[in-house]
């Protein structure tokens, strides 16, 4: 395998990857930073649910309506405009709060433009991971668990040093930093992918037009909707989701303000969660592919999520529940490497964005609602009563590839459809081209 012309080139992988490490860093710390700025500053975890509702739903309105514009527009530029503006959005929380000029709606606003930028780069980035792989001549599911690891250890390291800062210099602060991250992935995007082809925009493509435009969402909503496995993992990732928004954006932070002593402990259990996650990924990427993806997938679904709600629900003190991140951790660090290839031997090059984006879309659906319900949860029948509702709900989610058989597809070389595999355009639309 390798690049045009037979060379390897592991530049523009490297690009990309090093890019993902800075900016997932800078997520972490947002993360951890946004919602301790809102504990310190209002003293509600309502309102922390209200700015994680802003936060994540223009995030799953722009992944519905995004894919199509962002081969025109060019996956390198998507991803350095996503940057710019997240960057700028993030620095602003800070310096207005200095200023003392900070509103409360002000806040809601900017998370959500953060929210609104944030899916089309990383679903740019994300699109060009098989064409990168065939560049750097590495497989694709080898990639994939690279690029896995990577954000993980890069989380695992902002989640420690989030908590680390909080504590000496406060959550303003730490915003700051994050918006430095994003100029930097940026910069990295840009001067690394200069040359890629993939990454150009598509300049045979017709004139946007709402007619266009509306027959390729129905090829990528059709696709989807066709695909049963598909369909199975956007349904039980969007519960897995939702009630995480709910963990990172609420019951966490709330948890270890009020019983495990504050940021420091909400830092070392978010690293904690993010070095299981990338020992798991780099496992899977070195033996994963002896095993079952099913079973493995199964397995490892079920331990990273309900067992962290209900120790937390249970314990007061952060040992237990620092040994419950551990093994989350580590097991979810299989579950992205998997879908991932799966995802990618599925979909159809010439539909890679659109679907990316409706999956992107679906997985991230429940997320708004998960964060405001979690504030408004602990508001009325307290942080334990929150953990043990909102784990219920996960661990129902995580039941589903035992229950569903549409998952036995995991491990098949195609995937079975209620209707035949090739997507067709709808009247008038234009006849898809492979992306490279």
């Amino acid at each position: 395998m390798s690049g045009p012309g037979g060379h390897r080139d592991r530049r523009p992988l490297a690009a990309v990857l090093t890019a993902n490490a800075v900016s997932a860093t800078g997520s972490s710390l947002t993360l951890i930073g946004v919602p301790w700025f809102v504990l310190q500053t209002t003293g509600s975890a309502g309102r922390a649910g209200v700015v994680a509702f802003c936060a994540t739903l223009p995030i799953v309105v722009s992944a519905l309506i995004g894919g199509p514009v962002i081969d025109r527009i060019g996956r390198r530029r998507v991803s350095v405009g996503s940057d710019a503006v997240c960057g700028l959005a993030v620095a602003a929380i800070p310096l207005l709060h200095h200023t003392g000029l900070l509103e409360f709606w002000m806040l809601c606003a900017l998370m959500a433009l953060g929210g609104l930028a944030h899916t089309p780069g990383v679903t740019a980035r994300y699109v060009l991971l098989p064409d990168l792989a065939r560049q750097a001549g590495t497989t694709l599911a080898r990639a994939a668990s690279v690029y896995d690891a990577v954000a993980r250890g890069s989380r695992m390291t902002g989640a420690a040093l989030a908590g680390v800062l909080i504590a000496l210099t406060g959550a303003g602060d730490v915003l700051l930093i994050d918006g430095a991250t994003f100029a930097v992935s940026a910069v990295l995007v840009a001067t690394g992918l200069r040359d890629v082809r993939a990454a150009r925009p598509r300049r045979e493509e017709p004139p946007v037009s709402l007619r266009t435009y509306k027959a390729e969402l129905r090829e990528g909503y059709g696709y989807l909707a066709r695909t049963r496995l598909l369909l199975a993992v956007v349904t039980m990732v969007m519960l897995m989701n939702g009630t995480d928004q709910g963990w990172t954006a609420v019951l966490l932070p709330v948890h270890a303000e009020q019983e495990l002593g504050g940021a420091t402990q909400l830092g070392l259990l978010a690293a904690l969660f993010g070095a299981g996650g990338l020992s798991g990924a780099l496992l899977y990427g070195l033996i994963g592919h002896r095993f079952s993806r099913r079973t493995v997938f199964t397995v490892c679904v079920l331990l990273c999520g309900a067992p962290r709600y209900a120790v937390a629900a249970l314990t007061g003190t952060t040992l237990p529940l620092a040994v419950t991140m551990l093994v989350a951790g580590l097991a979810s660090g299989a579950l992205n490497p998997i879908l991932t290839t799966v995802i990618y031997e599925k979909v159809p090059d010439e539909l890679r964005s659109r679907v990316a984006g409706v999956l992107t879309a679906g997985c991230e659906l429940a997320m708004p609602l998960g964060g405001l319900a979690a504030g408004f949860l602990v508001e009325a029948a307290g942080v334990r009563g929150a953990l043990l509702a909102v784990g219920g709900v996960y661990l129902l989610a995580t039941l589903s590839p035992l229950v569903f058989p549409a998952w036995k597809d995991m491990d098949a070389g195609a995937v079975s459809r209620t209707e035949p595999g090739r997507p067709s355009a709808a009247p008038g639309a234009r006849t898809p081209h492979p992306s490279a």
